[in-house]
């Protein structure tokens, strides 16, 4: 019996595995008031490139993706679009003919989106239908697609392989859940012949693509505390891929980078965040639940700098893009860090709504969507 629990700032939700209920999560961005902005002088010039409206992502988590100077996107009521990455240009627009939970996996001329009740549905990169099959259960993180393959985690933390072209599975990996997890979307992301698989319960996965084989296993958050709830350590966002490293955070738990070819552990540091990393070849960027964002020097895990002035704002992700750090949060403001030192340098609104998932770098543009459906393009000068 599952029970579904209101809990975090992004309106994901918790499932705990008991013939019992809780109260709600009660974390520090629902527990205090978000921090007014301040005004800034700004040295770095932002500037909308292009918007183009897709649909509300509704309670669920979607993020754009990138492929072949195009940008795709998705939106709760089954909506997929393309758009020229330069332009803004939408070059079609579909409906996948039912209600989406997430959203989008490209590559190898395939755009792939998951629905209600765990429908995985691929479109060709010209919008023509081309697979649906039936996952095991509902699916929130958004599938990837390398080596031939379509590799999706469903929420029953079982990870599966299709065959790109054909919906053919080819194998399947299953972990079972902690008694209580974040009902989010820990990513995955390929690198080389390896996907690299975020998981709840505060493990992370590399798996071979070619038959589903543990490469090995890492502990980025260690459960600890007397209760279920405190005990909650899984995974955020997605694991981030830089040079020879892997890095990570996990609610309740760590920040921190391993070896990308074994799991061995760098470093790590005690953060607790329900968004994921963003990195550079200098740092590891951080933002917790406090709305701190941290950079840490990547080799060692020396801390670098704090920002503090973005408390509670709900913050999405950090990205590294030129030379700021750039995060979203809850009013649909893009807050320009220095990579350098974390001052401000720039500040963008977009649509007013919450900055969802881990914003995208294609071409000059950071690409971000909003709750409301807004895909932004945004560029400097």
């Amino acid at each position: 019996m599952h029970v579904f629990l209101k809990s975090l700032p992004i309106a994901l939700l918790a499932g705990l595995t008991a013939c019992s209920s809780l109260n709600p999560f009660s974390s520090k961005s629902d527990a205090k008031s978000p921090v007014a902005l301040t005004e800034i002088k700004s040295s770095l010039a932002v500037r909308q490139a292009w918007s183009v409206s897709v649909g509300s992502a509704g309670n669920q988590l979607f993020v754009p993706a990138a492929d072949a100077g195009k940008v795709y996107a998705a939106a709760a009521d089954g909506t997929v679009v393309r758009i020229d990455q330069a332009s803004g240009k939408t070059d079609w627009r579909v409906s996948a003919g039912v209600k989406l939970t997430a959203g989008v996996g490209v590559g190898m001329n395939t755009v792939l989106v998951a629905g209600e009740k765990g429908v995985l549905q691929a479109f060709t990169a010209d919008g023509t239908a081309k697979w649906k099959i039936q996952e095991s259960s509902e699916v929130l993180s958004a599938p990837v697609i390398g080596g031939g393959l379509a590799i999706v985690r469903g929420s029953d933390n079982r990870i599966t392989a299709y065959d790109v072209d054909t919906g053919i599975k080819k194998w399947t990996l299953e972990r079972q859940l902690p008694a209580l997890t974040l009902r989010a979307a820990p990513g995955l992301v390929i690198y080389n012949d390896t996907v690299i698989v975020a998981l709840p319960g505060g493990r992370m996965l590399a798996l071979a693509l070619s038959n589903g084989g543990v490469r090995w296993e890492a502990v980025v958050g260690e459960p600890k505390g007397a209760t279920e709830l405190e005990r909650v350590a899984d995974v955020s966002g997605l694991p981030f891929v830089v040079g020879k490293d892997v890095c990570a955070s996990s609610y309740q738990g760590r920040v921190g980078c391993f070896d990308v070819k074994t799991g061995a552990p760098r470093w790590t540091k005690n953060l607790s965040s329900q968004v994921g990393v963003g990195a550079d070849e200098r740092f590891v960027f951080a933002a917790d639940l406090a709305g701190i964002v941290n950079a840490y020097a990547k080799e060692g895990g020396t801390s670098a700098w704090r920002n503090e002035k973005l408390g509670y704002r709900q913050l999405s992700a950090p990205v590294s893009f030129g030379r700021a750090v750039v995060v979203g949060d809850y009013a649909g403001y893009l807050h320009f860090l220095s990579r350098e030192d974390g001052s401000f340098i720039g500040r963008l609104s977009t649509d007013g709504s919450q900055i969802l998932g881990t914003s995208l770098v294609a071409g000059s543009n950071l690409i971000v969507q909003t709750k409301s459906g807004s895909v932004v393009a945004i560029a400097t000068e």
